[in-house]
């Protein structure tokens, strides 16, 4: 009987053992080179994006309120009439703040005195056709439009830019890797793994400069929309096999 029930345990434990794993890793033992390369094309952009709105003060909230909301209506309105669509024209913020003035007089009480409420209400509008950028400026300004901010350029689709991007900066790492094989005395890189990171269509430095605008300007405020670039950063890896 003490035979028997022996076996019907090892009977019971043989499975278990039998279901068991072992996992085996194998590591790369070639040398690996890490390469971190970055490409950039360039090409003229077809989009701006112009922050423009109104502020507005008076002794009380309310008025500033009321104030600011009529001329954004206006501002707004000559947008569209401009040929702007709605969907290109969002609110970016709004604000209302009390104002004081800081600064000691002579024969005044020391300390902030209260000068009013200020109403801020801000757009940020795509501009779809590069050629009237400068039109469109002015355009906001004669509306009422007290606050612009811009332009900044982009590219609407950077998705041709970054297959070139993409294309050079892969070509550029196999270069490197060939070289630092035959330098290092290998036959031939391999390549392991690719990551990608990129930015598509903006400038590499982007540029936003606050103004403001007289509405008896130039008939036209001169813009140079210049170019911007798609970038990609690739990092790679290659094993150096002999």
């Amino acid at each position: 009987m003490k035979s028997t029930l022996a076996l019907m345990a090892l009977g019971a434990v043989l499975p278990t053992a039998a279901l068991a794993q072992t996992s085996v890793t194998i590591a790369e033992t070639a040398p690996i080179v890490t390469l971190n390369v970055t490409e950039t094309v360039e090409a003229a952009p077809d989009m701006a994006t112009v922050g423009t709105g109104v502020q507005t003060r008076a002794q009380t909230a309310a008025q500033a309120m009321r104030d600011n909301a009529v001329q954004m209506d206006r501002l707004i309105a000559a947008l569209v009439k401009a040929g702007i669509p709605k969907k290109d024209i969002q609110t970016s913020g709004i604000n209302l703040s009390a104002q004081y003035d800081y600064s000691n007089r002579d024969g005044q009480p020391s300390g902030p005195r209260f000068i009013g409420y200020e109403a801020s209400n801000q757009l940020s509008v795509k501009l779809r056709d590069i050629k009237k950028v400068g039109t469109l400026l002015d355009t906001m300004v004669d509306a009422g439009a007290n606050n612009v901010n811009g332009p900044s350029f982009s590219i609407s689709d950077p998705a041709p830019m970054l297959v070139q991007a993409r294309a050079a900066a892969l070509k550029s790492a196999r270069t490197q890797a060939d070289f630092y094989a035959q330098a290092a005395g290998y036959r031939a890189a391999r390549l392991v793994s690719i990551a990608e990171s990129n930015s598509g269509g903006n400038p590499p430095m982007p540029m936003m400069a606050a103004a403001r605008f007289k509405a008896d300007a130039a008939p036209a405020t001169p813009v140079e929309p210049g170019q911007v670039g798609s970038s990609v950063t690739l990092t790679v890896q290659y094993a150096l096999d002999k």
